[in-house]
């Protein structure tokens, strides 16, 4: 007798839902469409022939051969130079990476646990540049390296990629709304100093923030593209990214000046899963410290 009317309240309340569920799964369907698609096709794309790009299927697959072939084609582009790019950018991504977390984790937590003259105009500066774009400061970069001769170095993009005020105002959010000061303050009682506080309490509490900030310094140092293109003249020099841009001078459908270095289009598509790949990789091995970072602070007790 009561399992009636509790069917039909169920009834009319997925029908009242349905039109909303509706038009959310829509809209995901369509999100799905618009970036999974592209990237389907992108790893179609690379084990195809040049003709088969254009004649077949745009979602079909093209075989393990023509993948090969596509690869070996790419690592002799000028003598393995795509290698050597990848090489390029780890070496810039992972040392200013370092300089990076050792500056910015400590420099947060300074600003969220100390009380100093300036702390307030300091915080406000950190939010306006890391609002800005960075296109906006390659120029100023430009002069300031320029002045110190260090054009065409590793350091010209080493430190301004250890530059990162997001990371240190992403920090200084943890530690002012995740880290007990109870905690800090009975370690300091205790007798220890202000750096053994930082570096024995604070610093372990704060390892899904350091991961977070980790992980959004190295993809925007490994996907920078105007800065690198800026500082270094000397192809062997190039990161990944630029390389892709020279790798795509090189393609004759879209530079018909292009000379006896082609490069055709699946080689490109294979080279820009290349240039991706490390990203993905570190993404999917570090998100569960990564999840943790962002929801690390959204509650308070």
């Amino acid at each position: 007798m009561t399992r009636a009317p509790h069917r039909n309240s169920r009834r009319q309340r997925f029908l009242r839902q349905a039109p909303s569920r509706l038009a959310a799964g829509s809209v995901l369907a369509l999100f799905v469409l618009f970036f999974a698609l592209p990237v389907l096709w992108l790893l179609l794309a690379a084990t195809k022939t040049d003709q088969q790009l254009v004649n077949d299927n745009p979602l079909s697959f093209g075989s393990l051969g023509a993948l090969k072939a596509n690869w070996d084609a790419l690592t002799g582009f000028q003598d393995d130079a795509i290698l050597q790019w990848l090489g390029n950018s780890a070496l810039y991504a992972v040392v200013s990476l370092v300089i990076t977390l050792c500056v910015s984790i400590p420099a947060g937590y300074a600003l969220a646990m100390t009380e100093f003259p300036g702390r307030r105009t300091l915080l406000i500066s950190t939010l306006v540049v890391m609002l800005m774009p960075s296109a906006t400061l390659v120029v100023p970069l430009f002069l300031e390296v320029n002045a110190a001769h260090l054009i065409g170095t590793m350091w010209s993009i080493v430190l301004p990629y250890s530059f990162y005020p997001f990371g240190v105002y992403l920090t200084y959010i943890y530690f002012s709304t995740a880290i007990p000061r109870d905690l800090l303050a009975a370690a300091r009682m205790d007798g220890c100093s202000e750096f053994g506080v930082f570096r024995h309490i604070a610093l372990p509490l704060a390892t899904p923030v350091v991961a977070l900030v980790g992980f959004f310094s190295f993809v925007a140092n490994w996907t920078n593209y105007f800065l690198p293109y800026v500082m270094l003249p000397d192809s062997s020099q190039m990161p990944i990214q630029v390389g892709v841009g020279s790798l795509l001078s090189n393609v004759p459908q879209f530079n018909p000046t292009a000379g006896s270095l082609a490069i055709e289009r699946p080689e490109l598509a294979l080279a820009t899963l290349v240039a991706i790949s490390p990203v993905l990789i570190i993404f999917l091995f570090a998100q569960r410290f990564l999840v943790s970072g962002m929801l690390a602070g959204a509650t308070k007790e």
